[in-house]
């Protein structure tokens, strides 16, 4: 079968998603077979973690969405995985990175509201170890997973 990886990976990162097969068909010109093939091979070879929609965050209650640059407490810095394995668990955490610079960690989070945001900072400090926190709220997302908006 013909290798068309990159052209999926290329589609799917605009939100294409397996049950949209006959889609990504007709837009490559190549038969639904040969996409199902190499979705498939993606997926084996573990280049598609998983599939996910991306939505209207407003919508579902979870508009106000912040950046967070954060430094860590000197007995958490040496082993930021760690820290930001735990961080990871967290519901409102879309994203979390470990970073170079200033910071150790950016953190992408998604609230209801800036109460729900404070909320979650006043225990992100005590919980995780955060020596500072430097807050970037996102106005408007215009492009997100791939997906302009």
């Amino acid at each position: 079968m013909k290798d068309i990886r990159q052209k999926l990976v290329e589609m799917l990162k605009e939100g294409h998603c397996t049950p949209r097969i006959s889609s990504i068909a007709k837009r490559l010109k190549v038969p639904a077979t040969t996409i199902h093939y190499n979705i498939k091979r993606l997926e084996k070879e573990g280049a598609i973690k998983s599939y996910k929609s991306v939505f209207n965050y407003r919508e579902i209650g979870q508009g106000h969405c912040t950046y967070v640059l954060v430094n860590l407490v000197e007995g958490k810095y040496g082993d930021p995985e760690e820290v930001a394995k735990e961080i990871a668990k967290n519901s409102n955490v879309e994203s979390v990175d470990i970073v170079t610079g200033d910071y150790e960690l950016i953190l992408k989070l998604r609230s209801r509201d800036i109460d729900d945001y404070y909320s979650f900072v006043k225990f992100a400090i005590k919980k995780y170890g955060f020596a500072k926190a430097i807050s970037l709220t996102s106005l408007k997302q215009i492009k997100t997973e791939f997906v302009t908006l």
